[in-house]
């Protein structure tokens, strides 16, 4: 079902995917008064703890996709590996963010090249399928460099480091399309995250300097150093040309490594982001809420900072569970995702810190 923009409050809406981008999302549109419909394979959902509905069945199951969409008033999605071809049968206005932005973004070699056609600098690349490929690019870019998947793979995995031509590899890696990338040499890494709405608006939260630990997100931090704020409008109208391309709806994130010669892109994602959840109480309107606001079609809410300095660490793993010890600091704001089980680089939940 659809209801005309803007969505009144307590309409419905749907949430492809069921981890903990879904559960901060269906808190904020509780906020607002709205209901959530999870849709998610499997059935342990920390985003369906927090819903109004749950439908878990396979993403190819189209009788339950249908169903679920009917129940809906707009349907949006927390991760960017939902299969395109079965969203097809959700109406175009009903979707948001698109189709366009998830098959840019399922293909890391078709994101690069998307982004090159824009005129955005991502790391020197090229296409792999063969270990023959392979000799042919590192040849070409040089060494080391990173090889990873096309598809699927985050947080470090589907990746390889290759160190010098002729390092040995498995050959399963080969089992997959892949592209191989010339390592960059960066001063940090930041994040540009916008939130666009249905009237075209751009807003844009500000850019936390980034550290990653073993290919996971470990810390954000405002304010960044002076060389982000430098490189800050190029990559911000990077961002913008990319989601006036994809017509995209909603908030979108793309990463970029701050060095020498100026911002080098190296990926998007089309969703909210781990390195945008201090947004929650160091931002006026956190990226969950702005999101709805624009997949509903509501006015845009403030993107501004509430303080300069502003810190989150993801909790990973072992010891992420101890509450105790997380709120023996008074200034903690604590988020825990409901998972129960703390598996080694599993993120657990997230502490933010303002002023």
């Amino acid at each position: 079902m659809t209801h005309p923009f803007p969505l009144p409050a307590g309409s419905t809406i749907g949430i492809l995917g069921g981890g903990q981008l879904g559960r901060m999302i269906a808190m904020a549109a509780a906020q607002l008064g709205y209901r959530c419909h999870i849709y998610a394979p499997e059935a342990d959902s920390v985003a369906a703890d927090v819903a109004a509905a749950f439908t878990c069945a396979a993403w190819d199951d189209a009788g339950a996709l249908a169903r679920f969409a009917d129940a809906c008033d707009v349907v949006t999605y927390e991760f960017e590996n939902v299969p395109v071809g079965p969203l097809l049968a959700i109406a175009p206005s009903q979707l948001a963010p698109g189709t366009a932005a998830l098959e840019v973004a399922q293909d890391r070699l078709n994101e690069k090249r998307f982004v090159t056609d824009l005129g955005g600098a991502p790391a020197p690349f090229a296409a792999v399928d063969t270990a023959d490929d392979l000799d042919a690019a590192i040849a070409d870019i040089g060494a080391p460099g990173i090889l990873k998947t096309r598809r699927e793979g985050y947080d470090g995995k589907g990746q390889w480091r290759i160190a010098c031509a002729g390092a040995p590899l498995d050959e399963t890696a080969f089992a997959s399309p892949l592209v191989y990338e010339g390592f960059v040499d960066f001063a940090c890494e930041f994040s540009v995250i916008l939130v666009r709405g249905r009237d075209g608006e751009v807003r844009f939260w500000d850019s936390t300097c980034n550290t990653h630990e073993g290919g996971i997100l470990a810390h954000s931090e405002l304010p960044a150093p002076p060389i982000v704020g430098e490189q800050l409008p190029a990559a911000r109208a990077l961002a913008q040309q990319v989601a006036e391309k994809l017509d995209y709806i909603g908030v979108l994130t793309c990463e970029f490594f701050a060095t020498a010669d100026g911002p080098v892109f190296n990926e998007m994602a089309p969703r909210v982001h781990n390195s945008g959840h201090w947004t929650i109480e160091g931002a006026v309107t956190s990226q969950f809420e702005n999101h709805v606001r624009a997949i509903c079609g509501l006015p845009l809410g403030d993107c501004s900072s509430v303080s300069a300095r502003i810190v989150m660490d993801n909790l990973i793993g072992e010891g992420a569970l101890d509450i105790v010890r997380h709120l023996s600091d008074p200034r903690a704001h604590l988020h825990l995702y409901g998972k129960a089980e703390a598996r080694p680089g599993r993120k657990m939940g997230h502490i933010t810190r303002v002023g």
